[in-house]
């Protein structure tokens, strides 16, 4: 055991104390939490987000969840992966309703932006390649589709998705090598069949 891992176990044991004391009452004690973890959340936010008023709106939000969900903390998993999941999840479900409210916006106000090369037919290929790929993705075990999202859309590394999920470097790995393959499968099935 490293000296590393063992200020790590040190650090999961006084977020367990600190969570134990707030549970019981001394709800104040919840500022040290966010003290300890609010810069790695910012940076998450800051990844998605890319600018430092949204990620830190999406800070407090994070936070603000974890607080009022604190009680269902079991503690069989570290705190610190039970917040980025929180985080991660709340990431995705905002930028999923960034997505929708822009592309509502441009169908209202009738704006379809078109390649020089781009016709009605082209269009609707790639939206039907789009909507096979995001129907694919459903299908996809719950842990090879984080893993997927993290790494190819998301473009985070191995190591900040074992951060994330707390999954080991290796599983990630191999998670997102049997989605690919998952993937692949599913769409040339459907190619095949048009």
């Amino acid at each position: 055991m490293s000296i590393g891992d063992t200020f790590e176990q040190e650090d999961d044991a006084d977020d367990h104390l600190i969570i134990s004391q707030i549970i019981a009452g001394q709800k104040d004690l919840f500022r040290l939490l966010v003290r300890r973890h609010e810069r790695k959340v910012f940076g998450m936010g800051l990844s998605f987000f890319r600018n430092r008023e949204d990620a830190s709106d999406f800070t407090q939000e994070v936070f603000l969840k974890v607080y009022r969900g604190l009680s269902g903390f079991e503690g069989k998993s570290r705190f610190s992966t039970w917040l980025y999941k929180i985080a991660y999840n709340t990431a995705v479900n905002r930028v999923t309703r960034n997505r929708e409210y822009q592309s509502l916006a441009s169908e209202e106000e009738g704006e379809t932006l078109l390649r020089d090369n781009e016709t009605p037919e082209r269009i609707l290929v790639r939206q039907a390649a789009k909507q096979a790929l995001l129907d694919a993705m459903k299908e996809l075990p719950e842990r090879y589709r984080v893993c997927v999202d993290l790494f190819f859309f998301f473009d985070r590394s191995y190591q900040e998705i074992e951060a994330i999920t707390g999954y080991p470097v290796n599983t990630i790995k191999s998670h997102v090598f049997r989605a690919k393959k998952m993937l692949r499968e599913k769409l040339e099935g459907i190619a095949d069949t048009e």
